[in-house]
């Protein structure tokens, strides 16, 4: 496994500090996160997700923990629209670069407004995936925050 990704990349390029962690991907996983945190031996809950969703038509990213599910309405008003709804895979992995169950919110093709949600504060640091099936890199909040210019709010159900 290569582990440089357009993700690592972005973060290399910033200046930001990050370590990178590896796992066993399981294609049949029904929740990939959940796999993930079990696979590296970590909380779910600092684990985190990227999910690709769209905003009043345009792309947007959430970014939550895997053990938790999107509030659409919430993350509409955190990016400032009025309706989300999830983006079809096919349609993600087109405008992201990257597979489902190794879509990164760093370094994508395009960059789209991004909101993190706010129990990422929580930790010290966070997983979230590296750009790539059974990568995930560790990061503080605040760094991804800075890396994404990203809104930082309450996006779970």
């Amino acid at each position: 496994m290569s582990k440089t990704t357009p993700a690592t990349q972005a973060l290399a390029k910033a200046g930001l500090a990050f370590t990178l962690a590896t796992y066993d991907y399981d294609p049949n996983a029904e929740r990939v996160g959940l796999q993930a945190a079990e696979a590296m031996g970590a909380s779910p809950g600092e684990v985190f997700k990227t999910l690709m969703a769209e905003l009043d038509g345009k792309p947007v990213c959430a970014i939550l923990p895997s053990d938790e599910e999107v509030n659409m309405k919430k993350l509409a008003a955190a990016l400032g629209g009025k309706s989300a709804q999830m983006m079809k895979p096919v349609d993600a992995e087109r405008l992201t670069g990257y597979k489902v169950g190794g879509i990164s919110p760093l370094g994508q093709r395009k960059p789209v407004p991004t909101a993190l949600d706010e129990l990422a504060m929580l930790y010290d640091e966070i997983f979230l995936n590296g750009g790539q099936r059974g990568l995930q890199i560790r990061i503080r909040p605040a760094d991804l925050v800075t890396a994404l210019d990203c809104v930082v709010a309450d996006l779970v159900r």
